[in-house]
């Protein structure tokens, strides 16, 4: 019993050892990683523009994203208080790391807007912010002393900035796109700072910031913090990807993205524009072409009003006062007409000759054939009448004598 309770606790015993050697293998090496911070070394302090360097970076995170750029105004000690506005950034390049934390990129050598002293300078661009800064001089490439920095309080940026807010119905149309830049900022300084200053920039694009100061109310003891929000607007109809930089001091504390979206409702109002306005010259021109080119329903109005005034004539004489003649002569005058107009009808309908004798049309009344000549009408002489051969009857010729 004995000996079995001794061989469990030398074989505790023995991985316990085990357990702590391995401990203290790995220990070291965490706390070694953990303590590690981002460093930049370059192949050549020195060169002049056209020439090339080689990056070599450890202590960055893994499969992150990097931007190389050479920086004037800045020291490894300061960084860069001017911001990516002092570095060449059209000669910038970008580099990801490997698993380890390390990379290595060759960069061409550019002079970049501001004199030296100059560092070469890399910084994350997306997720957990990490920079570092190596010296480096660029050959022939002016020199400047840093302005010195004034004494009292100082302000340092503290959490990542945000932007508030969100787009009305009012953008989509074209109104200007507004936010609020959100940022806590610390006092490092020995003395307050009261009534701070900033500059706010937005800029698109390669274009420089255009950069206007916003005053925060308050004062920051030093070694305090405090939350600061002001307000970013852009020019109307603005779209696309901008950048918000935030300066303070002559040094640009951060800078934050800003994607803008289409304001689709502008093209849809011209495009409509483009429908209607067509549309309605069109109407208007038709209106205008009836207006001037003449109407044929204008004769009919004529004689429409002809008639209206023939029937204002009509009923004026109807209004006038009238002359009546005698009652005899106007039977007599009747009487008159119906003997003319009488002979006339039967004619026309073509009836029988009173005496019973048919009348046919290419002969007279007294004239029809197989009859004889009504009494007391005359007709011209024959050849065959029984007059015409009698001697005392007057000789009838025909024709020129």
């Amino acid at each position: 019993m004995s000996d079995s309770l001794l061989r469990r606790g030398r074989s505790c015993l023995a991985m316990a050892a085990a357990l702590g050697a391995l401990l203290a293998a790995l220990l070291p090496a965490a706390l070694a990683t953990a303590a590690e911070k981002p460093a930049v070394t370059l192949s050549k302090n020195q060169a002049g523009q056209g020439g090339d360097i080689t990056v070599k970076g450890k202590g960055w995170r893994a499969d992150a994203l990097l931007m190389i750029l050479i920086c004037g105004q800045a020291t490894p000690a300061k960084g860069v208080p001017g911001g990516t506005n002092s570095c060449a950034n059209a000669e910038g390049l970008a580099v990801t790391t490997k698993g380890d934390g390390t990379f290595t990129k060759k960069l061409p050598v550019a002079e970049p807007p501001e004199p030296c002293p100059c560092v070469v300078h890399v910084a994350t661009v997306t997720g957990e912010k990490a920079q570092a800064d190596a010296a480096f001089k660029v050959a022939g490439h002016p020199v400047k002393d840093l302005p010195e920095q004034e004494s009292g309080g100082r302000l340092s940026v503290l959490t990542d900035t945000r932007l508030d807010g969100d787009s009305g119905v009012l953008t989509w149309f074209g109104a200007p796109p507004s936010r609020k830049l959100v940022f806590t900022v610390g006092n490092v300084g020995s003395a307050p700072v009261k009534d701070p200053v900033f500059r706010v920039g937005t800029s698109h694009g390669v274009f420089a910031p255009q950069w206007e100061e916003q005053q925060w109310r308050g004062t920051i003891a030093p070694g305090k913090k405090a939350q600061i929000k002001l307000p970013v607007e852009l020019s109307a109809g603005a779209h696309g990807n901008y950048l918000v930089s935030l300066k303070f001091g002559g040094k640009v504390l951060a800078e934050q993205p800003w994607g803008v979206g289409r304001p689709w409702g502008v093209t849809v109002f011209w495009i409509l524009l483009c429908v209607v306005v067509p549309a309605a010259v069109f109407r208007i021109g038709m209106a205008v072409v009836d207006r001037i080119r003449p109407n044929r329903r204008g004769g009919g109005r004529s004689r429409a009003a002809g008639r209206h005034r023939t029937g204002r004539l009509a009923e004026l004489t109807d209004r006038l006062p009238k002359l009546r003649l005698p009652q005899g002569a106007v039977a007599a005058d009747q009487a008159a007409r119906t003997r003319r107009t009488k002979p006339t009808e039967d004619t026309r309908q073509g009836g029988a000759d009173p005496n019973g004798t048919a009348t046919l049309p290419w002969f007279t009344p007294d004239t029809g054939p197989g009859g004889t000549a009504p009494a007391g009408r005359l007709s011209a002489p024959s050849e065959n009448s029984p007059t015409a051969n009698s001697p005392d009857s007057p000789k009838t010729t025909k024709g020129n004598t």
